[in-house]
């Protein structure tokens, strides 16, 4: 019987499903990468998330290992070229929580722009503020885009109704105009914007895609919204933005301090970080913009049909 290794915790309908299929499954919680390593020979499939780096040492450990299949969008815990030259195929499941990432995304903006977070702690604070948490509407404001895959259209499909324009840019993508965005040049991108909202993947190319001089080259003030990666944007290089105005308000579900496994990490918080934990004008979150109840079942879902199609 094939066997399949759960490296995380994942929806129990992975293994049901997989499981009917003929599939043998373990899951290890106590495991680390060390006990990983000492058994991965044996199975012809791996599920994971995000707890460990399948990486070229891994993949030639694995000797029978047929495919990788990850809960969730992003790839860069997995060493994709290597594993596919070996023959092994690399899956993954943005579909499932794109309608996630969509709606927070569109929650930032409405709350970064009308000072939800600011105005509710003042309040609970006996303290009510009209005037100066007068908001900014949506409507007439130009959206760019950067990156348009499943999070990206996700995002742009939920602005109609706002009366926004709506622009996007994808370096790797071309003729995609679906009726929710306008194609356009990186150049428009930095001409046009208002609210700038990245649906990029972490790769070596878009690490500290945004810093100082990616910033400056816009021709307005911004506002910026990243559910992408945290290391994406150079938070050293926000916070001078931030500072000096050019960047008016910033909402991050994602910070370039988090680990492997997404969460902050330990230690002594960096000048940066303290920054925007006590700016007015930022909004954070624990990196929950796809991490939603629904999105944990279609997840599943749509990677366990992507396993199915290629038994």
């Amino acid at each position: 019987m094939s066997k399949i290794l759960f490296i995380d915790s994942v929806h129990p309908l992975i293994r049901e499903e997989l499981t009917g299929m003929g599939f043998d499954c373990d899951f290890f919680p106590e495991y680390g990468r060390k006990e990983f390593l000492s058994v991965v020979a044996g199975y012809t499939g791996i599920i994971i998330r995000s707890k460990i780096t399948i990486d070229k040492e891994f993949l030639d450990r694995a000797s029978q290992l047929k495919f990788i299949g990850r809960v969730g969008a992003g790839m860069e815990n997995i060493d994709v070229g290597y594993a596919e030259s070996k023959g092994i195929r690399c899956l993954n499941s943005p579909e499932g929580n794109r309608d996630a990432v969509g709606e927070h995304a569109l929650g930032l903006i409405l709350s970064l722009l009308n000072h939800v977070n600011r105005a509710d702690k003042q309040v609970r604070q006996g303290i009510w503020i009209r005037e100066g948490n007068r908001g900014t509407e949506i409507k007439g404001k130009t959206i760019g885009i950067i990156g348009y895959g499943n999070m990206g259209s996700a995002f742009a499909q939920r602005l109609k109704g706002f009366e926004a324009r709506v622009i996007s840019y994808d370096k790797y993508k071309w003729n995609y105009a679906d009726g929710n965005t306008h194609e356009v040049s990186l150049g428009e991108i930095f001409k046009e914007t208002d609210i700038l909202s990245l649906h990029v993947p972490l790769t070596d190319e878009t690490t500290h895609l945004v810093d100082d001089a990616f910033l400056q080259r816009f021709e307005k003030k911004i506002w910026l919204i990243n559910t992408a990666r945290g290391q994406v944007v150079k938070t050293s290089d926000l916070v001078k933005n931030l500072v000096s105005g050019k960047v008016t308000g910033a909402a991050l579900d994602v910070l370039e301090f988090e680990d492997k496994s997404f969460e902050l990490l330990s230690g002594k918080i960096p000048q940066e970080l303290d920054y925007l934990l006590k700016a007015e004008n930022v909004i954070l979150t624990p990196h929950i913009a796809g991490w939603t109840h629904e999105s944990n079942i279609k997840l599943a879902r749509v990677l366990v049909e992507k396993i199915r199609k290629i038994q």
